[in-house]
């Protein structure tokens, strides 16, 4: 009997050290694990100057970034996913965080827009491809920095490519005027507005004025009256193009760049290269300009899109989404709200 104690005995030991064991090898796994994620923590860092105020700061941005580089380094695993994402300059944001301070757009009102005419609607024959750089209409990509005034560059965009195609110049014009002075209604500045209301801003003002001018700040500021009333170029009108149609937008695109809205979370914000497929919701956010479409070898359709997140992001600051999907409102939402101005 006691030979069994003692073997008894034994074998709960030798199960405990195996426990026990296996316990500190996952642990010291886990320690592995987070050390070199730490440590490319620091790197990234370094690369993007960051710098935090307290250690409990820096340890609560590091549990972010870890989420977010999980997420990354899981899609960059797929291999049949026809793009890329990256480690950028947001990866130790929240998706509230990089919302409030990298988009805009207020969304989708609750009352339908007022309907415009529609000037490309009788166009049948557009290019198979169409990049807007390469004819002189793209001023170089701009930077919106924390400050939610991605409406007032999706509407200059469009404005500057506008004016292009109507005097043959190239001028880049003024985001900071619309932030500073298009306020009072529906557009708030750093916090978020409306392209189409920007859009009648510039109507009822004569124009806007140039960056050189007015240059842009990132911040909210009080209106510049001397340089808003001196506009550098002048539009006739804008419209609207058809909600839900990816065909007239097409039409639209064609013809002249086109400010517009879409959803810019997840796989978005930290896009890197190729084109942007799969699920992309329709709670629009953010409003970029359309400058281009194009097909790729492999035969996916793409928008061509330029961003105000600066050259580090993106295909030096520009993406490609997936065109001609089969939901309606099209690869997140980008034919919901769509307007190009009139000159």
């Amino acid at each position: 009997m006691e030979f069994i104690n003692q073997m008894y005995s034994k074998c709960i030991c030798l199960c405990l050290i195996l426990i026990f064991g296996a316990w500190s090898s996952e642990a010291t796994s886990r320690n592995l694990e987070d050390a070199a994620m730490y440590e490319r923590y620091e790197q990234w860092m370094t690369r993007y100057g960051r710098q935090y105020s307290s250690m409990n700061e820096k340890e609560t941005r590091f549990n972010v970034f870890k989420k977010n580089v999980a997420m990354i380094d899981s899609s960059n695993s797929d291999v049949n996913k026809p793009y890329k994402l990256s480690v950028n300059q947001f990866a130790d944001l929240t998706t509230e965080e990089f919302k409030s301070q990298r988009t805009g757009f207020k969304g989708l009102r609750d009352t339908p827009r007022p309907t415009t005419s529609f000037k490309y609607e009788n166009v049948s024959v557009v290019p198979s491809s169409l990049d807007w750089r390469t004819k002189g209409a793209v001023m170089p990509v701009k930077d919106q920095g924390q400050c939610g005034s991605c409406w007032a560059f999706a509407t200059v965009g469009a404005l500057e490519g506008a004016l292009q195609l109507a005097t043959g110049e190239l001028v880049s014009m003024s985001e900071q005027e619309l932030v500073d002075c298009d306020v009072g209604g529906e557009n708030e500045g750093c916090m978020g507005g409306y392209p189409d209301v920007a859009f009648l801003y510039i109507i009822e003002k004569h124009g806007l004025t140039n960056e050189a001018n007015y240059p842009y700040t990132a911040t909210d500021n009080v209106c510049n009256t001397t340089e808003a009333d001196s506009p550098s170029g002048s539009i006739t009108g804008y419209e609207d193009v058809p909600v839900n149609s990816e065909q007239d937008l097409l039409k639209a695109v064609a013809n002249q760049p086109v400010s517009v809205c879409i959803q810019a979370e997840g796989a978005f914000e930290y896009y890197s290269s190729g084109v942007l497929t799969g699920y992309c919701g329709t709670d629009l956010d953010h409003c970029v300009t359309a400058i281009g479409y194009g097909t790729t070898d492999e035969g996916i359709d793409y928008w061509l899109l330029k961003n105000s997140w600066g050259t580090e992001w993106g295909e030096e600051g520009y993406v490609r989404i997936q065109r001609n999907i089969e939901a309606v409102e099209g690869m997140c939402g980008i034919a919901t709200s769509a307007s190009y101005a009139t000159v």
